[in-house]
């Protein structure tokens, strides 16, 4: 208090702009380092109750509330996730101001309040039983029990139910059963058994209700998924590339798990409608008093993110700063949570100058002019090791790597030098986007990198660090010569791959083709549909058992869009791709460094090392001004489940308006009565 007396008797000494500056600049501090990267928080294991059991027999009748009976070595997993409106706020940069937000989002124990819609991570190992109380508590809604409504017209925003995107599990009963329906106060626990042979990898879980799938996710109800893997390989089989990144002396290989997501949150007008411009277009204004919700599909449209404002957000932060230190090699594992709009990773040193200038992060209108005058020294490489989960059988150096919705990759990076970085996400070429639209760069966050190891050998630093944690954590004698091999070859993890590849002579002849196709009925409506052909493309019928497989076939898949771009992805078995010919009709994309040039302004690499790697979601290009397809060629087998499921697009409004498929998989592969379908 005397300094303050002090200042008032003498005046200020200086002056009240100064003063100004020095608190704007305290906030500006305040709101960066709220905004350090955190990994989001996991569900922590509940003790099964009577009640929170629901049922089940892991506790007898008589046993106290609360108490753990015969906990199976970690390996039944007991978790709570209660789905509900939550109120919070999200960061703009271009205000330095939080804006209100009403959202649904999911709730587990440890969530951080100041970051709500980003859901908390699940954590497992292959072997475990995970049992998970869904706790819908949104309120009713009327679409929710109507029966005469279109069925693929979004509707039922508040029924809700649970997909394990990625997982090799069951897709019937309380399983991974997206034909489930989980209305509102309704509570359902779904049980995953995951088998003890499961690739430990990143995974994710989501709403995937039809028709309010796009916008649940779209309010941040996304969550990572994590397999932990501690399988050695042996001279017989395979292990996890886990034990491999496994802590050494002088590296801890520190775990960034990043969950992008883009929420298109509008503010309401007084009539409780979304604001429009004279023009009829969305107004993305929200002024003092008013607060963002996402309420309608009005603000999905192709173009619309563009002209948002809005962020890819980053474990529900905004630009948020990730900490590192020189030579220390990083994990980042990937999950491209969003609905619809592409992302290119890329990270650059900023120019020391504008350190300063980014703490309060930088507004999405001004970030293409920041990136380019600031953004501009040295591009970081790194080493891509998984593709959806799945450990790919050789490290791919990258600078430059395209997620489209629903993608997730592991990469391994080291920052060589102390400073600040960029870490971008570069506008992509309109054929390799989902809005197919050229977009500006945008900045997803900030790397800040403190001095560490010296990196004398820029170019194979984190092949020699990979080299010595083999040395150190492989079993001695011929698996750890194998992998020490692999790996100063050409940084091969042949070891590490969890799926046997697809022999041709495998195949059984009848191959599935399948054409993603965005065109208008006789009545002039927009249809999203899936057929063999696209002038047999029709939308989702829930009734209609669309394809019907074999248990223990493999077979072919051809994969085609007519119009527009469409990620594509099938539950319950992977894909390992074969090929991806260009509408030339010859070159191979898939191959290792191979460009499409087809858009010479533009040229995309987005395909390239792909031949050979197991995905579960892959984005297929569309057919060309002349009537060319893009052609992909994917091989798959159906193991151990039965059951029905849904297959496509992962632009998750065109899902919920019709561009799905059921397939169903039985013990001879013949036709039969559809079940569980819910709608």
């Amino acid at each position: 208090m005397t300094g303050f007396h002090t200042r008032r008797r003498h005046g200020w000494p200086f002056g009240l702009s100064a003063l100004a500056l020095m608190c704007s600049a305290a906030a500006v501090q305040a709101e960066q380092q709220a905004r350090t990267f955190a990994n989001p928080p996991s569900i922590e294991q509940v003790a099964p109750t009577l009640k929170t059991a629901r049922g089940t027999l892991l506790m007898k009748a008589e046993a106290p509330a609360g108490a753990v009976v015969n906990p199976h070595a970690g390996k039944e997993r007991l978790l709570n996730l209660v789905i509900d409106y939550t109120d919070s706020t999200i960061y703009d940069p271009a205000t330095q101001n939080s804006v209100p937000v009403h959202l649904r989002s999911y709730k587990g124990t440890g969530v951080d309040p100041r970051t709500p819609f980003v859901a908390p991570t699940i954590n497992v190992t292959p072997g475990d039983t995970v049992r998970i109380n869904l706790d819908n508590r949104l309120p009713p809604e009327d679409s929710c029990t109507a029966s005469d409504l279109p069925i693929n017209k979004p509707h039922c925003f508040n029924g809700t139910n649970l997909h394990s995107h990625g997982l090799w599990v069951s897709p019937a009963g309380n399983s991974d059963n997206v034909l489930l329906k989980i209305k509102p106060k309704q509570k359902f626990q779904y049980e995953y058994n995951i088998p003890a042979d499961h690739p430990a990898g990143t995974f994710w879980y989501h709403p995937h209700l039809h028709g309010s799938t796009a916008l649940q996710v779209g309010s941040g109800m996304a969550g990572a998924l994590v397999i932990r893997g501690d399988r050695l390989p042996t001279s017989e089989s395979n292990g996890d590339i886990d034990t491999l990144l496994k802590p050494i002396q002088g590296q801890d290989f520190v775990e960034r798990l990043v969950v992008l997501q883009q929420i298109p949150y509008v503010c309401l007008g007084k009539d409780g409608k979304t604001k429009r411009t004279k023009g009829g277009d969305v107004d993305w204004s929200c002024s003092s008093g008013e607060t963002g919700v996402v309420e309608s599909y009005d603000a999905f449209g192709p173009g619309e993110w563009g002209k948002s404002g809005r962020y890819t957000s980053v474990n529900g932060m905004v630009q948020p700063t990730f900490e590192a230190r020189t030579g220390e090699v990083q994990r980042w594992r990937l999950v491209h949570a969003g609905i619809r709009e592409t992302v290119t990773l890329q990270f650059v040193k900023l120019k020391d100058s504008a350190a300063s200038q980014s703490l309060a992060g930088v507004a999405a209108a001004d970030s293409q002019k920041f990136i380019e005058k600031n953004c501009n020294g040295e591009v970081v490489p790194y080493q891509v090791i998984a593709a959806d989960g799945l450990t790919m059988a050789k490290a791919q150096s990258k600078e430059l790597l395209t997620l489209q919705p629903g993608y997730r990759n592991d990469l391994l990076i080291a920052f060589p030098e102390k400073g600040r970085y960029c870490v971008i996400d570069r506008s992509e070429a309109p054929a390799g986007n989902v809005t197919q639209l050229t977009s500006d760069h945008q900045l997803l966050g900030f790397v800040d990198a403190e001095a560490g190891q010296a990196v004398t050998d820029k170019k194979n630093h984190i092949s020699n660090v990979l080299i010595a944690a083999a040395q150190a954590n492989m079993p001695e004698g011929p698996v750890r010569e194998q992998v020490v091999a692999d790996l100063k070859k050409d940084l091969l993890l042949t070891s590490f791959v969890p799926h046997r590849t697809i022999e041709e002579s495998e195949l059984v002849k009848d191959v599935q083709q399948l054409v993603f196709k965005i065109g208008k009925n006789d009545k002039g409506v927009t249809e999203f549909a899936i057929g063999t052909t696209a002038e047999n493309a029709k939308p989702y019928d829930p009734a209609v058992v669309n394809r019907e497989l074999k248990l223990g076939d493999a077979q072919k898949w051809v994969l085609q869009s007519a119009v527009a771009g469409h990620p594509f992805h099938i539950h319950v078995n992977p894909f390992q791709i074969q090929k991806i010919i260009a509408p030339d009709g010859v070159t191979d994309l898939s191959d290792s460094g191979v460009v499409d040039n087809l858009d010479k302004d533009n040229p995309d690499a987005q395909y390239a090392g792909l031949k050979g790697v197991w995905k579960d979601t892959l984005f297929v290009k569309p057919m060309t001004d002349d009537g060319k397809y893009y052609t992909i060629y994917v091989n798959t087998r159906y193991q151990r489940y039965i059951g029905e499921y849904v297959l496509h697009c992962h632009i998750l409004d065109h899902e919920d308006q019709g561009m799905m498929q059921n397939v169903r998989i039985s013990l001879d592969g013949t036709p039969g009565d559809a079940h569980g379908a819910h709608h």
